[in-house]
């Protein structure tokens, strides 16, 4: 099963026109499955606009009991329109 979801899962989701509600219903999942499969790294796109989508994204993370870290992209990841974040 591990396999099949690591082989599967992208290394990123997109979450751009999402409302808050339904953007942390998908994350929730995300996570889940990203931790499964035991991919280090993910990247969630959330875009720039009004910043509400990245603020609920990162407080999601910061209770997250995956997430070991959690970042802005930095040049060339999509900067603010990104959270990189590194599972323990």
């Amino acid at each position: 099963m591990k396999m099949a979801k690591a082989m599967t899962i992208s290394p990123e989701i997109n979450l751009i026109g999402k409302t808050v509600d339904e953007a942390l219903g998908l994350l929730d999942k995300y996570l889940d499955d990203a931790y499964l499969a035991k991919l280090h790294q993910v990247t969630i796109i959330h875009g720039v606009g009004t910043g509400a989508l990245r603020n609920a994204v990162q407080n999601h993370c910061k209770k997250s009991k995956y997430v070991k870290s959690y970042r802005m992209g930095e040049y060339g990841e999509g900067g603010y329109g990104v959270t990189v974040v590194e599972f323990k």
